[in-house]
């Protein structure tokens, strides 16, 4: 999507592709969550061009951590709920003022995965749940104060997030009997499905600057990307067995269980 495409002042941040930012029309800054330092030099900035008053406030930091819950590295952990969590945290912090003067709105960036199993991502899973219940809150706290939360709860969407190298399976790991599928899962999300980033980009715009609205207007909640809208249907009309039933069967876990219980009972005769 055009930074002009709507005739909006847009100014884009991030850690480390300002150069190509730049390069394809953005009004970029230089700018690292997981840093206080940089959130104020990013604040100053930013005050500098709008003189105080942000109308808009987006959060997407994403950081994924593919390991199962029970081979987690705890400082990758801290790592990934830094930028995931704490810091949207320090961002709305830093610009409050600056939303409040422009009765602005603060757009944060979920995902399905706060809702649903999403095998060997559950550092993932809990810090977008983590986000979505903090943004709940923030609406309440925020809302005398003429400041509108949305929360996006993306489904796939097609982008960088599985390119960093995941750690594979340890020899010892209890899922070493199923490596083959857990290299697959590190880049599900880009599987077949995901939405293109533009469109994606166009549906947040387009209910973002949406006029308020009890039936036609802004959403608290948008539910927008591949499966966002079936996962969200299903946890309406049937509930979380749906959800389960459905993971179980697309992460090949009734597989996994048929070779453990095989191997516990290879154990069990040989002991006899």
């Amino acid at each position: 999507m055009s930074p002009r495409s709507r005739q909006k002042t847009v100014l884009v941040t991030g850690e480390d592709v300002i150069a190509e930012l730049i390069a394809e029309g953005f009004d970029a800054l230089q700018l690292d969550v997981a840093s206080e330092e940089s959130i104020a030099a990013c604040h100053t900035e930013v005050q500098d061009r709008t003189g105080g008053r942000l109308d808009i406030l987006v959060n997407n930091a994403g950081r994924i951590h593919i390991s199962p819950a029970t081979d987690l590295s705890i400082p990758d952990v801290r790592a990934n709920f830094d930028t995931n969590v704490f810091g949207i945290m320090a961002m709305v912090k830093a610009f409050a003022d600056d939303l409040i003067a422009a009765q602005g709105l603060i757009i944060n960036i979920s995902s399905c995965a706060a809702v649903t199993p999403y095998m060997f991502a559950s550092v993932y899973c809990a810090s977008n749940g983590a986000i979505a219940s903090y943004s709940r809150t923030l609406r309440q706290e925020l809302r005398p104060f003429g400041v509108r939360v949305m929360v996006v709860v993306a489904g796939t969407v097609k982008s960088r997030i599985a390119e960093k190298p995941q750690p594979s399976l340890s020899p010892g790991s209890l899922y070493a009997k199923m490596s083959d599928l857990y290299e697959r899962y590190v880049h599900l999300s880009q599987e077949e499905g995901a939405t293109d980033t533009d469109a994606f980009a166009e549906e947040l715009v387009g209910n973002a600057l949406k006029p308020e609205g009890w039936l036609f207007g802004r959403s608290d909640w948008l539910w927008c990307g591949g499966m966002s809208r079936k996962i969200w249907l299903a946890l309406r009309l049937s509930g979380e067995w749906v959800i389960d039933w459905q993971t179980w069967k697309m992460f090949g876990l009734e597989k996994l269980q048929r070779l453990v219980e095989d191997e516990r009972i290879a154990n069990d005769a040989k002991r006899d």
